[in-house]
């Protein structure tokens, strides 16, 4: 059951409509050629992240987790198919996950030793879904869409409550773990106390935030707008559109090479977000 209050809930859905509500390319094929009918086919993805080790891919959806196979097609990783919804590769084979099982309910955070191959469930197990998760700082930060809260943890099984706000995603500083920044209706919204509190959202309203570099955090706003700030979130300005529409993950691996998801696949900058290219065929059907 969803415990926030009323007015955090009509935010939330604010937001949802203000996302959903985006078209997508229209004529089913995106700015790259490639047809959106290629490739495996998802409800939605949810995260995506690049193994520090062998920088291989990973791809969260709504029924598992994907990566390229040997020929680039994307296949499969273990035999989960639970729908996981936050996401965050926290090192060399390392992730951390939420979102829910096959059979209902919420995962609560589970981790990964093994790039997704097998999951153990540390805490919170069908109590909490956090739609965000970031790893920094030896922390990992989420956003417990459950109960509307921004949380944290050092070991993954005790957590310390911060503040209760309506986001979508969020973003830390990758210079200071007390710089957190969340995606809100008004705005990004900037907690400088490690999620206890967060000032009121301002500037432009972004969809996904990821923020791996000091002068490269990134937002994609839900028409598929590309902005970044050098300055912390003070100032943004406009790099490009990322191909395919409606933008479903965005993740920031380092100052110049981005990863962006779209209805219409996977797509890799290497060059600060100013052109993309198809990095792996994984397109959306737009389910949640």
């Amino acid at each position: 059951m969803n415990k926030r209050p009323a007015a955090l809930a009509a935010t939330a859905l604010a937001l949802t409509l203000t996302l959903a509500s985006c078209s997508d390319t229209g004529d089913g094929e995106d700015p790259t050629g490639s047809h959106t009918t290629s490739g495996t086919t998802v409800s939605h993805i949810h995260g995506l992240g690049l193994d520090p080790g062998d920088q291989r891919l990973y791809v969260a959806t709504h029924e598992g987790v994907y990566t390229p196979g040997p020929e680039g097609e994307p296949e499969p990783v273990g035999d989960s198919r639970d729908d996981f919804m936050g996401f965050t590769v926290a090192g060399d084979k390392t992730f951390y996950a939420s979102g829910h099982p096959t059979s209902g309910g919420n995962k609560g955070l589970v981790k990964s030793t093994d790039a997704g191959e097998t999951w153990k469930s540390l805490s919170l197990s069908g109590e909490s879904d956090f739609h965000a998760l970031e790893s920094a700082h030896g922390t990992v930060y989420g956003y417990d869409s459950t109960n509307g809260l921004v949380r944290t943890t050092k070991d993954g099984v005790s957590w310390k409550d911060g503040a209760r706000l309506d986001a979508l995603d969020l973003a830390v500083s990758p210079g200071d773990p007390g710089v957190v920044l969340a995606t809100t209706a008004e705005g990004v919204a900037r907690s400088g106390d490690g999620g206890q509190t967060f000032a009121p959202g301002r500037g432009p309203v972004m969809a996904f935030l990821s923020w791996t570099a000091k002068d490269g955090l990134y937002g994609i706003d839900s028409s598929g707008r590309l902005n970044r700030s050098t300055d912390g979130g003070t100032t943004w300005k406009k790099v490009s559109t990322v191909p395919g529409g409606r933008p479903q993950a965005l993740t920031a691996v380092g100052a110049e090479h981005v990863l962006a998801a779209t209805r219409t696949g996977v797509f890799e900058s290497e060059d600060g977000g100013r052109t993309f290219k198809k990095r792996l065929a994984v397109t959306s059907s737009g389910g949640h």
